[in-house]
Formats: structure tokens, C-alpha cells, sequence
């Protein structure tokens, strides 16, 4: 496919104005909104196939997000310039912090308190981002069994997740196996 003509100056700053205004798990709350809905640099299919091989990649589901983007725009130095981006204001922000709390030397219940309003503003955004993106999926039976099995797993049986993968993984690919049902 050959390569989107977008600047690398667009492609950093939409990148590095997530990577400073996102927040755990919302951050693919908006990547979806920036990469389908603003930009439409891809389709909610594409997104979804980007994300999938993102998740499958060592590293940050959000900077390979980045990367793949990044290449599929510009190429490496669209991969390079994407991923800085997005990084780049929370290595900021960690370290600027990193030296105020070295200064500080006290507990401020305050912060505590912000970060936990923070945490459960990025469970919502990555509940809302799930059910745009996959609510194709919450309509199969079979998806919808898979899902519900892994959640029992993880949540209530409390198991590893590298347990759950090899568990969850084999059952996954033999539901959809080509020639499956489940793959029909």
C-alpha cells in the first residue's frame, strides 16, 4: 500500500496531543476517535486489525498503534515521528513529577484522590471504546462465550494471564479454525 501523503508536523502533533491528554486504558478511546471518526486515516476495521497486531507486538498497545499508522502514512520516518509523539509528553510529564515528588517528601491525600478520579474516568472511556468498537462481536454467540469465559477467568478465578492465554488461545483459534462454524 503505498504511503498517505500527511505531513510528519500532522502526524506529530495528532499523536503527541493524545499521548498528553490520555490516561490508561482511554488512551485507545482516542486513537479510535482520532484515527476513524476526525482524521479517517483508517476504517473501524482497519483500526481494529491495527490494534489487534498492536496488542500482539512487545511494547505499549498505544505506541505500536503509533508505529503502525505512522508506517502506513509516512513510512519508518512516519513510524519514528508517531511513535516520539506519543511518548514524548508523558516522559515529560513523568519526569517533571518525578522531581516535585522528590522535593516534596510528604503524602498528599489530594493527589491520591485525583488519581483515583483519573483511574475510573479511564475505565469508562475503555468500556465506551469496547462497545463502539466490538459491538459486532457482542452479538455472536460464540464471541460473546469466549468473552464471558475469559472475564470469569480473569476476574473471578482470579488466574495469571499468561494461564488465561494458553487456556483461552487454543480454544480461540479451534473455535475459528477455517472451515469452523465459528469462522463462518
Amino acid at each position: 500500500m503505498p504511503a498517505r501523503q500527511v505531513s510528519l508536523a500532522t502526524i506529530f502533533q495528532k499523536f503527541a496531543t493524545i499521548g498528553a491528554v490520555s490516561f490508561g486504558g482511554g488512551i485507545v478511546a482516542y486513537l479510535q476517535r482520532l484515527l476513524v471518526d476526525d482524521t479517517k486515516w483508517l476504517t473501524d476495521d482497519e483500526f481494529l486489525t491495527k490494534l489487534e497486531i498492536a496488542q500482539t507486538m512487545p511494547g505499549l498497545n498505544a505506541v505500536n498503534m503509533c508505529i503502525l499508522v505512522g508506517d502506513e502514512l509516512r513510512g519508518p520516518i512516519g513510524a519514528f515521528v508517531g511513535a516520539t509523539a506519543m511518548v514524548l509528553p508523558g516522559a515529560i510529564f513523568v519526569g517533571v513529577m518525578g522531581i516535585l515528588a522528590a522535593q516534596a517528601h510528604a503524602a498528599y491525600p489530594v493527589a491520591h484522590a485525583a488519581l483515583a478520579g483519573i483511574s475510573a474516568g479511564a475505565v469508562g472511556l475503555l468500556s465506551a471504546i469496547t462497545w463502539h468498537t466490538g459491538k459486532k462481536q457482542f452479538l455472536k454467540p460464540l464471541d460473546l462465550a469466549l468473552l464471558l469465559m475469559t472475564f470469569v477467568l480473569m476476574s473471578i478465578v482470579k488466574w495469571p494471564l499468561w494461564v488465561i492465554l494458553l487456556v483461552m488461545g487454543p480454544i480461540a483459534i479451534l473455535a475459528y479454525r477455517p472451515g469452523s462454524k465459528g469462522n463462518a
